[in-house]
């Protein structure tokens, strides 16, 4: 068995009974070959219970099957493939092992991350509609979850421009979470490329999407934060983008409003305000 298809069994295993694949996949890549069964064993730090439970899974038809059925649902990408995303390799903890559908080239272009709040105001229409434009008029992707809000809004102004968008999604590729989305979803894998770290079947866990978050700052060169109430999981995106050394970027807000606290106070901290499409341009030397 080669690396690659050691580690997507590994990957699609942890998902059912956890395990530290990340300890596996460094080992294989520092000695360039499969560890022993005792080895895995002991790399995947696992109660008695659990390992027992693991090692059946991980050496049967079962999985053999689901491996395959992910194979030719769409693509598969490891850490351990040349044309691993660059800037997505670059992350504290970038996903060994991730599953998409679509243009993988775009995960390699320039990006732009929008995230905001699930209930927007019609302000953030109106910001996105006249900034978004000139921003995929010069061939820059954007990037988000798929989720309400800001994230499908704005993959819809993106689509509807005719520009490239990439959809982070926290269950298999299978499933539409919210379910209203199933039509974009769909049209994105035709017109941009929609990934998860997921395989088929998964369903959309609370923990799901703290962790799809960080491929999203991940895949970025900027981040947006459109509208976002104080303390909220887009602030905690920004933050992790932050730490990735990505550009965070906020829409100024009316202050009487709770939707704009966290755009403010990003402002106030060092975000980058955005009044015009070129001030996001000028984030890409462009």
């Amino acid at each position: 068995m080669e690396l690659r298809d050691f580690l997507i069994r590994a990957h699609i295993c942890s998902q059912y009974y956890g395990g530290s694949v990340k300890n596996v996949a460094y080992f294989m890549n520092e000695i360039q070959k499969l560890p022993t069964e005792e080895e895995f064993i002991k790399l995947l730090k696992l109660s008695e219970k659990k390992i027992g439970k693991y090692m059946a899974y991980f050496l049967s038809d079962g999985l053999t099957k689901e491996v395959e059925e992910n194979k030719n649902y769409g693509g598969i990408c490891t850490i351990f493939d040349e044309d691993y995303p660059v800037l997505l390799k670059e992350i504290y903890n970038p996903p060994l092992v991730f599953f998409y559908n679509g243009n993988f080239s775009l995960l390699n272009a320039p990006t732009l991350a929008i995230v905001g709040a699930r209930k927007h105001s019609p302000y953030a229409k109106e910001v996105l509609k006249k900034l978004l434009p000139d921003v995929l008029g010069v061939g820059i992707a954007t990037v988000s979850g798929l989720a309400k809000g800001i994230d499908s809004l704005a993959h819809k102004i993106t689509l509807s421009e005719k520009g490239k968008t990439i959809g982070v999604i926290g269950t298999g590729l299978d499933r539409t979470y919210p379910r209203e989305n199933f039509e974009l979803q769909a049209n994105m894998e035709k017109e941009g490329i929609v990934l998860s770290e997921y395989a088929l079947g998964q369903k959309p866990l609370r923990f799901h999407f703290p962790a799809r978050n960080r491929i999203i700052s991940g895949l970025c060169q900027s981040l947006l934060v459109v509208e976002a109430r104080r303390q909220s999981g887009s602030l905690i995106t920004a933050n992790m983008a932050l730490q990735e050394n990505r550009n965070v970027l906020a829409v100024p807000g009316n202050i009487n409003s709770i939707l704009s606290e966290g755009c403010n106070e990003l402002i106030l901290e060092g975000a980058k305000p955005i009044l015009r499409a070129e001030d996001i341009l000028e984030e890409f030397k462009i």
